[in-house]
């Protein structure tokens, strides 16, 4: 019997890890948004998640996704990774010197790449699981809400994104926990929901399975 060599050992699915870090920090931000906290200068803890738990946990996810050959994953938790560690740049270097008249052009751009990444890949998430379709489409309409909120100047604009930001934490979650716990109880115990591909036309897999690693 051969035995496996580091690249043909199986690896633990980074799903989870990437799904719970982009929860948690996305959670803290959207309190803010939707005014659930009202004192601004507690906003600075959103930063340290920021950088080490959206920011790293999830670009080392996004790693390992590579290493399962998940091309969908990989792209995901990589970029959503970094943009958690330009955020907190953003925050902490640049927003402080924009002049204070024109600052909400420039968060309103940064929001609107996202929105657009976000949105074409919410249309590949359509061939990985309900769960994980669910967190792309309402961050999809996170973005483009907060980033109409900027450019509007509109705080209750903001507001509305800060609770669609809620409603994508919890989805994120959602998706994580199944991912984590389905793969502990070895077998299907939180359901991930139908996958729109396979209700379009078949379910091709690859290697590496889809995010958080649980199938419909």
């Amino acid at each position: 019997m051969s035995t496996p060599t580091a690249d043909t050992a199986p690896i633990a699915d980074p799903g989870p890890l990437g799904l719970a870090a982009f929860a948690a920090t996305t959670f803290v931000l959207s309190v803010f948004n939707a005014d659930l906290i009202t004192d601004k200068n507690l906003l600075a803890v959103v930063l340290p998640l920021a950088l080490f738990y959206g920011g790293l946990a999830q670009l080392l996810a996004g790693m390992w996704e590579f290493r399962k050959g998940n091309t969908f994953g990989a792209t995901a938790f990589c970029s959503y990774g970094a943009f958690w560690m330009s955020y907190a740049a953003l925050a902490k270097f640049v927003a402080p010197d924009l002049p204070a008249t024109s600052a909400h052009e420039a968060t309103g751009l940064f929001l609107l790449v996202w929105a657009v990444f976000t949105a074409y890949m919410a249309i590949a998430a359509t061939r990985t699981t309900g769960a994980i379709l669910a967190v792309f489409v309402t961050l999809a309409a996170t973005y483009i809400v907060l980033c109409v909120a900027d450019f509007a100047q509109s705080p209750d604009t903001t507001k509305a994104g800060g609770w669609l930001g809620l409603v994508t934490a919890v989805c994120a979650w959602y998706a994580s926990f199944a991912g984590v716990t389905n793969s502990t109880y070895h077998r299907a115990v939180v359901p991930v929901l139908p996958n729109i591909g396979e209700r379009l036309g078949g379910h091709r897999e690859h290697r590496g399975g889809p995010v958080a690693g649980v199938h419909a």
